[in-house]
């Protein structure tokens, strides 16, 4: 219902006819909030929109009318301790139900929203508050976290509030406790006050893989750019349940479990577990019967460390995956013991989904589909012309100054001068490597820094990991370049060995010989390295730098 106000057409015949013909209707004065989660508990009362669960055996389940009442009582409470229009507030509220009332009140008020993540100390918090200028924070009720944001709190004078949820605690405002005094009703602002399309209402910290973390800044319409990844990617169903795995603080979350999802008219199934534990989500994923499924592919690999073949996952009409390459042999197993493909998706905490297999494509394992439509693609080689098929060419997103599109960053926060080098030139480059066949499909080869330049041969980091990991003694993996005398860098291999296997000299051999056989023979790693696990960022990305420092060990 609510797609018809944004999509002039919702249904394609073909991924040609998508691409072609898909357009977005942004209103000017288009707010989340409002235009969303309001509009549904408008149009019906008894909607339900988020299904919450944990490993204490709590539940709870809430209507878009409940979002939308708790919303108004936490954006008046907002209001009342100093929050307006354009303040910077920070949620760390790991996968807690509250998350949503928060976020959707800020959205109404037109307050900027910064998702934090539970595992950030107490030199991240400085580095963050100080940056952005945050105002309030809200934080679940956690030890760790609680104790770190007491302890940055001096060294960040900005900060006015800190409030507790799902708890209490001296010195911290309660959440639950205060909001009970104020109204269930709040008006859409209006004149000053009121939002626009165009303004920022969310900003993310990247996960700072090179360096000190970017302020990724996204203004109202980003949502709207959403319905690509929910819809034709995801593939959500109205009144469905749907299922990614993320923590609120991460772009994941918008990508999965509210924005596009909740447009569509999707069931958010939210499982709040405090450790990954690959039975119980995959007893979830069984119990609670959900239609869409979502994952890194990280957790495919663990869960299929397990008997998948003795949990119903029937009821999942579509698996996808995001946040790293999905390797063939993945792919395969968990169509073997499901029955269903794993649709893999690609973008970054910049924009909404790039590139994915679509409703109309058939996968190839390994590959991560076609171009997403609003956004202007191509693959430029170092010469700047389009990648040939099995050419490597840097993602690229082209035209910006004639057509920006619904969904892409609008620079970043509080540095114009980084926004206008990254943006200014009217391209946008994330510094990906992916190589086109002949029938338009992508396939990722590395990031441009990660590609490994031996011999004069290129080697992309993932074709090598995927052939390790077609390998039973190998459950995770990383390919990373190390300095040699003679062919300038080797191909090296650290790896996280599967249940039942010990590094041994006799495994590396076997280790290379497989990969010899599995791929060309000149990409096999010379150094092998095993780990108990690999170093990742707070979101969950592996830090390639660090393990090319020649000494890395966990």
């Amino acid at each position: 219902m609510l797609l018809s106000r944004f999509l002039p057409r919702t249904e394609f015949d073909s991924y040609e006819d998508f691409k072609e013909n898909y357009r977005v209707n942004v209103p000017e004065d288009f707010n989340f909030g409002f235009d969303v989660v309001e509009a549904w508990a408008k149009a019906d009362s008894e909607k339900l929109a988020l299904v919450w669960c944990n490993d204490d055996d709590e539940e709870k389940k809430l209507t878009f009318a409940d979002i939308n009442r708790l919303s108004n009582q936490t954006a008046n409470y907002f209001k009342s301790i100093g929050i307006r229009k354009g303040t910077v507030v920070m949620l760390i509220l790991r996968r807690r139900w509250e998350y949503w009332v928060c976020a959707t009140a800020l959205h109404k008020i037109g307050a900027i929203l910064i998702p934090g993540s539970l595992q950030l100390a107490k030199k991240d918090l400085i580095y963050r508050g100080n940056s952005a200028g945050i105002h309030t924070i809200l934080c679940v009720n956690d030890p760790y976290v609680l104790e770190q944001v007491e302890a940055a709190e001096k060294e960040i004078p900005s900060i006015q509030n800190k409030i507790i949820v799902a708890g209490e605690k001296d010195g911290w405002r309660t959440y639950s406790e205060e909001i009970k005094a104020f109204p269930e009703t709040f008006e859409r602002p209006t004149g000053a006050e009121a939002t626009r399309a165009d303004e920022t209402f969310l900003v993310y910290f990247t996960s700072g893989t090179t360096g000190n973390p970017k302020m990724v800044q996204h203004n109202h319409a980003h949502p709207l750019g959403h319905i690509v990844t929910a819809k034709y990617w995801q593939q959500v169903q109205e009144n469905k349940l749907h299922m990614s795995v993320s923590d609120s603080g991460w772009a994941k979350f918008g990508w999965g479990k509210i924005y596009g999802q909740w447009i569509c008219g999707a069931v958010i199934f939210c499982y709040d577990m405090k450790k990954f534990v690959p039975t119980k989500l995959l007893q979830k994923i069984q119990d609670y019967r959900l239609t869409t499924f979502c994952a890194p592919p990280t957790m495919y690999r663990f869960m299929l460390q397990e008997d998948v073949a003795s949990y119903d996952l029937s009821s999942v009409e579509n698996f996808a995956t995001a946040g790293e390459p999905l390797n063939p042999e993945v792919f395969n197993q968990w169509k073997k013991l499901t029955g269903k493909e794993i649709r893999e998706g690609f973008g970054q905490t910049e924009g909404s989904v790039l590139v994915a297999n679509f409703p109309w494509i058939k996968p190839k394992p390994g590959s991560t589909g076609k171009p997403a439509p609003l956004y202007d693609i191509h693959l430029l080689t170092e010469d700047g012309k389009t990648a040939l098929p099995h050419e490597q060419g840097s993602l690229t997103i082209c035209n910006l100054s004639r057509y920006y599109p619904t969904g892409l960053f609008t620079g970043y926060y509080k540095n114009p001068e980084m926004s206008e080098e990254v943006l200014g030139s009217g391209e946008y480059c994330p510094h990906d490597v992916f190589q086109p066949d002949e029938d338009g499909y992508y396939w990722f080869v590395g990031r441009n820094d990660d590609v490994i330049k031996c011999s004069g041969y290129r080697i992309g980091p993932f074709e090598v990991e995927s052939a390790l990991i077609a390998h039973p003694a190998v459950i995770e993996c990383a390919i990373t370049a190390a300095p040699d005398p003679i062919r300038g860098n080797v191909v090296k291999a650290t790896i996280v060995l599967a249940r039942g296997y010990k590094p041994s000299d006799a495994l590396t051999r076997e280790l290379q010989d497989f990969v010899k056989k599995n791929t060309a023979p000149y990409k096999y790693p010379r150094i092998i390295e095993y780990v108990d696990e690999l170093p990742k960022t707070l979101g969950g990305k592996i830090k390639r730098a660090m393990i090319r420092k020649e000494n890395y060990k966990n």
